[in-house]
């Protein structure tokens, strides 16, 4: 009753306001309003003091120069913003978060759904093929940047010791300029594959067999079921992938903070989250931080307006 009340709100708006108080007027339905709210407000409040003023208080901090070792902070307009769209140092950033995100997004969305394709078939044993894929996912960011560092030891990893066993030359990995983001790009993609295989195994297992069913009785091929029927059919699925994908490349933190703690070498893996933190909790620039933060959500907003608005409409929902 609660929600319906609030969907009434909600889709008729102000013309029906007189029904509106008239509804609030009357005791049942205020009774129901005031109930629901009271069993939400624990977790509205939360939201509130966690979410809201936090970012409340971070956008106000964005127009002033407030340094944790400096005095009281002083009001600056915009100057932190147009200081960062002109630093090269961001630009740096922005452009090796453009660089992850270009390696490991279509990488991470071909083989997911390989994999998937190969997981949705009904073989013995299939069972523990999907749980092993997903394992990555579940564990800890920190645990698998801390044991991927030792694997790309130059000294003594794994890695190398495998390429020199195969008379291939060792690589210095994390310590080549060349080599950082990609070191890294692949590690995020070894971590998260699980999570997108899931996804597009759940999307295919929602695919009727109606019509694989009718494409072989026409003698479509196997090529042009899958053409032709699983991916327009699975559009919906990929364009979630597509948008999560991109979301999380350009918020990646902790991955790249202990594979590469400071930055990589040239800050060849420094993106947009790092050099945030950087200028947050290293050199505490703590107005200048709050706008690199406001930056990056307009960016990603842009972003996501862009698929919704151009990708989107060549969804397939059926």
């Amino acid at each position: 009753m609660f929600l319906n009340f609030l969907s009434d709100i909600l889709n008729h708006g102000r013309r029906n306001l007189s029904e509106f108080k008239y509804q609030w007027q009357t005791p049942r339905r205020r009774r129901d309003f005031l109930t629901g709210l009271a069993f939400l407000s624990p977790s509205l409040i939360a939201l509130l003091i966690f979410t809201y003023i936090p970012i409340a208080w971070a956008f106000n901090l964005s127009f002033t120069s407030w340094e944790a070792r400096s005095t009281p902070d002083a009001f600056v307009g915009l100057q932190n913003y147009t200081y960062t769209l002109s630093e090269p140092e961001f630009w740096n950033a922005f452009k090796n978060t453009l660089y992850f995100s270009a390696i490991k997004i279509p990488l991470d969305m071909v083989l997911a759904l390989g994999i998937a394709l190969l997981l949705n078939q009904k073989l013995r044993g299939i069972s523990f093929f999907r749980m092993a894929y997903f394992l990555p996912v579940i564990t800890s960011v920190v645990a698998v940047a801390a044991i991927w560092r030792v694997i790309y030891n130059p000294s003594f990893g794994l890695l190398n010791s495998l390429l020199e066993s195969l008379g291939l030359p060792a690589q210095r990995w994390l310590r080549d300029p060349n080599l950082a983001m990609p070191s890294v790009a692949f590690v995020a993609l070894w971590k998260g594959l699980g999570y997108d295989v899931v996804i597009f195994l759940a999307g295919l297992q929602s695919i009727s067999r109606m019509y694989y069913e009718a494409a072989e009785i026409d003698g479509a091929s196997a090529w042009q079921r899958f053409r032709f029927i699983t991916l327009p059919l699975l559009s919906p699925v990929t364009f979630f992938v597509l948008v999560v994908g991109i979301i999380n490349s350009f918020k990646v933190f902790s991955l790249i903070h202990v594979l590469v703690p400071d930055g990589g070498p040239l800050n060849s893996a420094e993106v947009i989250v790092f050099y945030l933190y950087r200028l947050a909790f290293q050199e505490f620039k703590f107005g200048q931080a709050a706008a690199v933060s406001f930056i990056l959500l307009a960016v990603v907003l842009c972003i996501t307006y862009v698929q919704r608005r151009f990708i989107e409409p060549r969804v397939n929902y059926e």
